[in-house]
């Protein structure tokens, strides 16, 4: 019984510990328009617990590029090295509660991440529900 219940102890905590690091690594972000590849956008969990995404690199425009449409402290900051996805949090295999950032107009959306067959699927809209809004499907790099 006792060893029953270990195996079943020890099951559980490696699937939440799976579906925790599903989102992290590096996803390679693709225009919802003309379905190019972007950037490579960075996942990982900050020490608060909480999820983010960090832009490592342009795959269309120069590293240089700055965020000049962004306001207060990401005004004119390099894109590269931006965070854009900020404060998720891990709920029912879904990453939500936070923002993300639109580097090209410089605003903040609600934000929600699933995964769907290995990729990641991050939802963008201006109301908390995920009505008004795109998503956009996010590849694993390899």
């Amino acid at each position: 019984m006792k060893k029953a219940f270990f195996m079943l102890a020890a099951m559980l905590v490696c699937s939440v510990v799976m579906a925790q690091s599903a989102f992290e690594g590096r996803w390679i972000t693709v225009d919802d328009n003309t379905g190019e590849q972007k950037s490579v956008v960075k996942i990982y969990k900050g020490d608060n617990g909480k999820y983010y995404g960090q832009i490592e690199q342009l795959l269309l425009e120069s590293p240089d590029k700055l965020c000049e449409p962004c306001e207060g402290a990401d005004h004119n900051k390099p894109v590269v090295g931006l965070v854009i996805v900020r404060d998720m949090k891990l709920e029912d295999g879904k990453l939500v509660g936070g923002k993300v950032l639109d580097p090209e107009n410089g605003k903040f959306y609600y934000a929600k991440c699933t995964l769907e067959n290995g990729k990641l699927v991050l939802r963008g809209s201006i109301d908390k529900l995920g009505v008004l809004g795109r998503s956009q499907t996010w590849i694993r790099q390899q």
